[in-house]
């Protein structure tokens, strides 16, 4: 597991720097993804893998001023990113991993997860792991600015079936770690699937 830490980690120190560059005009999908966990005034909120924080804003602006966010981070160069971007007034930036969250069971109302899933080294664990920080009815939000087309033909590839985020991979892992599908979106401008948690 330190491997692929170390291998997430390498990726994203090398591209901590100029990230927010290289995707300026993802803010409003961002908000727009947010939007629909339905997060309340007062409730706690993971971005869990904040990278620079670029969902920080829309999530403080959900919860209010007495509601808690947390951005959660495995690579220091993308939270030192977030804090530059002004970002880390928005919530509380911590270095840590987000398939061992520093946060007692239940604590959260809901995780924010925006590129995650295919960065995390074990899956259904790692899945697990949020879940027992959510308390029963509170949801996950897998986002990506665009959806699995548009992102493979980013990088040159053929869109796969083997990818975490097709449905039919998808729905399984959730429901054999604590979720129950709630809604998947796949479009060229936006990849959402949204999952409760059981129990």
């Amino acid at each position: 597991m330190a491997d692929d830490h170390t291998h997430v980690q390498d990726f994203f120190s090398a591209r901590a720097a100029d990230w927010d560059s290289r995707f300026p005009d993802d803010g409003p999908s961002y908000a727009a993804a947010v939007a629909e966990l339905g997060l309340r005034p007062g409730d706690t909120v993971l971005d869990a893998g904040c990278g620079t924080g670029r969902a920080l804003p829309a999530l403080r602006a959900a919860v209010g001023p007495g509601g808690t966010v947390l951005g959660a981070d495995l690579t220091p160069a993308m939270l030192e990113s977030a804090v530059r971007a002004g970002r880390g007034t928005c919530g509380t930036l911590l270095l840590a991993d987000v398939a061992r969250p520093p946060l007692r069971t239940g604590a959260l109302d809901a995780v924010f997860a925006a590129g995650l899933i295919s960065h995390l080294a074990r899956p259904e664990q790692d899945l697990r792991a949020l879940a027992r920080a959510v308390r029963p009815g509170g949801l996950l939000a897998l986002f990506h600015p665009i959806g699995r087309a548009a992102l493979a033909a980013r990088h040159g590839r053929r869109l796969s079936d083997d990818d975490l985020r097709a449905e039919a991979r998808l729905v399984p892992l959730l429901l054999s770690s604590g979720w129950r599908p709630a809604s998947y979106t796949d479009e060229d401008d936006r990849f959402l699937a949204l999952a409760v948690r059981t129990g």
